[in-house]
């Protein structure tokens, strides 16, 4: 049971980083940035990359079976 609820938070903590990183990536500031540097803001990429490996590591937390 505390692994189901630890893989579920780390689905909602994924998602929270996800949408984060997103709305980060769209901001001005940001958009601005990566018109000059042709890359993307570092903390953006970590938000996105994070989050998409802490809700894919709930979700096979959440549907494994053992």
């Amino acid at each position: 049971m505390m692994k189901k609820m630890i893989s579920a938070a780390l689905v909602a903590g994924g998602l929270l980083l996800l949408y984060f990183g997103y709305q980060e990536s769209q901001s001005l500031g940001s958009e601005i940035e990566e018109a000059i540097t042709g890359s993307p803001d570092s903390s953006v990429m970590w938000m996105i990359i994070g989050g998409a490996i802490a809700t894919i590591a709930g979700l096979v937390g959440l549907f494994y079976k053992k």
